[in-house]
């Protein structure tokens, strides 16, 4: 995996990161630090993960906090496990309840799309389930960030400026614990600014303290409910205390001689695994360039109407996975991808949006985790003198009582966060993914067909100028995309709009093992400002 893209001949030749015993890979520095100190404590990779995701709701919580879901597949002792840390609507949330408050759709912010948060319960139970150290001192760094402050990031500034703009909007009391959080000087903190949440340390602290039973039983949980109370929400104490994540078996495609490993739905990596499993069904082009990008814009549309039309609470899907990844639906959908670009329409099985990390210890375990508020902070609402920025991942909802992904009491929503993961041989290659809402899919199957079809390194991979499908044949592109690659494509059909800010396609992290010497070679993404370290 070491070749240049060969439809990109201007594509990033910045070298992979090489490690022996152990790596992190995260978009914030200071949070891969954290995660090479616990792998240099004697932690073990799934040690490494969760201290990560914990420092990861300090020194980027713009993306994620305290309040998130999470989404993780681990490789130990020879054997992939996944865990949905997502969680479910209120039990008072039903679609009489939002409509009966004016709402023909669901709100994106305030208390009514926020679901139960599932990050603590996720950090918790890998902990208890896989960890080697106490899980009190996994959190110690991430507490002792939030306690003393960090300096911010540009990318991180440039996202809390847009937040801090986004939110102007609502001057109700409700999203003033935001403003006091996250904005206490009266607008976002600047590039090297130093901010701290003392609020945010005390309540990691009183997680850290309880294996995460402050957060769904005690204090934290009173909390949340006095707040939600307050400013018309519907999430209750009940609710949290009743949250357990579930523990599942990820699902697979083959492609290119590999495994490619996905979060079955509620999940949305099952367009994933079905744009790259139309892919493997096509025939060889030749190497045609603009065939190649064609085809896996084409697959990826197919697959993504699919999950907006298919994917939700796995008991409440129509379709099986098993029946959206079979062999004879898979042709049936790799067959409508032809000369022009289409506008995709989903089918019928049944006739035949983060931050994101990678771990790998010297073991061999390996981690793909990924958490989120959704959008931004999330909701905008921060529990008083808490830190707790709650994600509002019940806007994907819907009001109508017909549709798959409709509203109900105890249901996961569908959900955009996905880590990914690749075996070969039934042996472990390695964990990647790529954050940032619906891009995420899209990003997964743009990273894995360049590192095992153009036999790209994992740093060249994540470098490649992105595409982003929205609508239609509406086909976004980066500003370093190749004009001529474009005005092929334009050519085929598609609306090619070249878009100036990068991080709207995505950010990534991969790390591989080699199977020979056991050497893992990893990428961050230059989007962001990321960094992969090795010991």
């Amino acid at each position: 995996m070491q070749h240049d893209a060969f439809y990109y001949p201007s594509a990033s030749r910045r070298m992979a990161t090489f490690g022996k015993r152990g790596m992190v890979a995260t978009s914030q520095p200071l949070a891969a630090q954290v995660g090479i100190t616990v792998l240099q404590q004697g932690g073990n990779a799934i040690d490494a993960a969760i201290a990560t995701a914990a420092a990861l709701t300090v020194v980027e919580p713009t993306s994620n906090g305290i309040g998130s879901d999470a989404f993780a597949i681990v490789w130990v002792d020879g054997k992939l496990h996944g865990l949905n840390a997502s969680g479910p609507a209120p039990q008072a949330a039903t679609i009489e309840a939002l409509k009966a408050l004016g709402h023909d759709e669901m709100p994106n912010h305030g208390m009514l799309p926020v679901t139960v948060p599932g990050a603590p319960a996720a950090w918790a139970a890998l902990s208890e389930r896989f960890g080697k150290l106490p899980f009190a001192d996994l959190l110690a760094p991430a507490i002792a960030l939030a306690k003393e402050g960090f300096a911010v990031t540009p990318v991180i500034h440039q996202m809390w400026e847009e937040a801090y703009h986004h939110y102007s909007v609502y001057p109700d009391a409700a999203f003033k614990p935001w403003y006091d959080t996250f904005a206490p000087k009266g607008r976002a903190p600047r590039p090297g600014e130093v901010w701290s949440s003392p609020g945010h340390a005390k309540s990691l602290a009183a997680i850290a303290a309880t294996n995460a039973d402050a957060f769904y039983q005690g204090e934290l949980a009173d909390a949340m409910d006095a707040f939600s109370r307050e400013h018309g929400g519907l999430l209750r104490k009940a609710d949290l205390m009743a949250y357990q994540p579930e523990w599942v078996d990820p699902i697979s495609v083959r492609y290119k001689g590999h495994d490619i490993w996905e979060i079955p739905p509620n999940g949305s990596g099952m367009i994933v695994l079905q744009a790259l499993g139309m892919l493997e069904r096509l025939e060889e082009c030749g190497g045609d360039p603009v065939e190649t990008l064609h085809r896996r814009i084409e697959a990826t549309k197919l697959a993504y109407v699919d999950g907006f039309k298919h994917i939700t609470e796995r008991a409440a899907m129509a379709p099986t996975t098993e029946q959206m990844l079979s062999d004879a639906y898979l042709k049936t959908r790799a067959a409508l991808i032809g000369e022009q670009a289409v506008d995709p329409i989903h089918g019928n099985p049944l006739q035949g949006g983060t931050v994101y990390l990678a771990t790998a210890d010297n073991d061999g375990n390996m981690v793909s985790l990924i958490q989120s508020n959704f959008k931004g902070f999330g909701s905008g609402m921060v529990v008083p003198e808490t830190g707790i920025s709650l994600q509002n991942r019940g806007w994907s909802f819907s009001l109508d009582p017909q549709h798959t992904n409709a509203l109900a009491p105890g249901k996961r929503t569908y959900h955009t966060i996905i880590p990914g993961f690749i075996t070969k041989d039934d042996q472990a290659v390695g964990p990647f993914g790529v954050m940032g809402g619906y891009m995420q899919p899209q990003g997964h199957v743009q990273v894995v067909t360049a590192m095992l079809e153009d036999h790209l390194n994992p740093q060249a991979a994540l470098d490649m100028p992105r595409w982003k499908w929205t609508k239609g044949k509406t086909i976004e592109v980066e500003a370093n995309f190749p004009n001529h690659l474009a005005l092929a494509l334009a050519r085929r059909g598609h609306h090619i709009v070249k878009v100036a800010d990068s991080i709207s396609f995505g950010r990534g992290q991969i790390i591989l093992r080699h199977p020979d010497t056991g050497v893992l070679e990893g990428g961050t993404e230059p989007r962001t400002d990321g960094a992969v370290l090795p010991i």
